[in-house]
């Protein structure tokens, strides 16, 4: 049993990720938020506590006593740019925390990606302040992208809103890099990189900080053998060049249409820039292995089961127009 504390603990993974360490009933769990705590709240085992992120004492008297800090932290909050997570970090090194993860749950590099900016200042900071001296263990978990999205717009997960991707098995149909059909992704259910994190919790010895949890690997290629064979019929593929993309240009039939719950009313109406900007994010980081995470936790725990993407996506899928 150890202390843990979640930060961001009202985002949707967050909340996948503290029902699976709920369930384990092995730990007790501070749950910090930036709104003011739930009243009432009687569950054994959790504790709910409003901080300040930009308030290092806030924070250290928050993580007086805790083991392991768990972070959601919002990266896409305009104005953030990771300091929140830089002063959570700050925080848990003045008071002896042992172990951090910070907000990743995706991609390995996010050199194409600039609305994880914030993630790529907290990699950084991380490393330099163990660069001399291990101040803070800590791990990267990074699952790649959550299969639940290829199966918007139906919900497979109790929090986490699906949305929709480069290979849209809702419309049969599918964006390509050209030249780049064996682009290697990783794809990973929110399910199990709950999983994941309530197990790594508990594993002995220092945690890997290269941390891909590999549900599944596969091709874009062979993604979309899947989906034509799961929807019954073939893909509608649009090619688009390497070259475009690098210029930011985007010539496709269609794009993104859902919005992220995380973003702001702001971004909210800038919400067409905001899709493109990501879609061709993700699919210039597809062609240059950003997506293909590594397997860190895979080896730590390898008698975790992963959901397999083709049943996953069967059992979704079925009966469905």
């Amino acid at each position: 049993m150890v202390k843990i504390a979640v930060a961001g603990a009202t985002g949707e993974l967050a909340r996948e990720v503290i029902d699976a360490l709920f369930a384990t009933k092995r730990h007790e769990i501070t749950l910090l938020t930036r709104k003011n705590a739930p009243v009432g709240d009687s569950t054994s085992g959790i504790t709910w506590r409003t901080v300040d992120y930009g308030d290092k004492s806030s924070l250290r008297e928050a993580l007086l006593g805790i083991h392991t800090v768990l972070s959601f932290i919002n990266q896409q909050t305009p104005g953030q740019s990771g300091s929140s997570q830089i002063n959570l970090v700050d925080a848990c090194i003045a008071v002896g925390v042992k172990r951090f993860a910070p907000s990743e749950y995706g991609s390995d590099s996010k050199e194409d990606l600039p609305f994880w900016a914030g993630k790529t200042k907290v990699q950084a900071y991380l490393e330099r302040v163990n660069k001399d001296v291990k101040v803070l263990e800590y791990t990267l978990f990074q699952p790649g992208l959550f299969l639940d999205y290829l199966a918007s717009p139906h919900k497979t997960a109790k929090y986490v809103t699906p949305l929709d991707a480069f290979i849209d098995f809702q419309n049969r149909r599918a964006i390509v890099v050209e030249g780049h059909e064996d682009a290697v992704m990783t794809l990973t259910t929110v399910q199990d990189i709950a999983g994941i994190v309530a197990r790594a919790v508990d594993v002995d010895g220092e945690w890997p900080v290269k941390g891909g949890i590999m549900g599944n690997r596969a091709t874009v290629s062979e993604i979309i053998a899947i989906g034509e064979k799961v929807r019954g019929g073939p893909f509608a593929i649009d090619k688009v060049k390497h070259e475009d993309l690098e210029a930011g240009v985007l010539k496709t039939s269609w794009g993104l249409g859902k919005r992220h719950p995380s973003l702001t009313a702001e971004q909210q109406d800038q919400l067409a820039g905001v899709l493109k900007g990501v879609l061709v994010g993700t699919l210039l980081s597809c062609v240059k292995g950003a997506w293909d995470v590594g397997d860190g936790w895979n080896q730590r725990l390898p008698d975790y089961a992963f959901s397999k993407m083709e049943g996953f996506l069967a059992t979704v899928w079925e009966g469905k127009p």
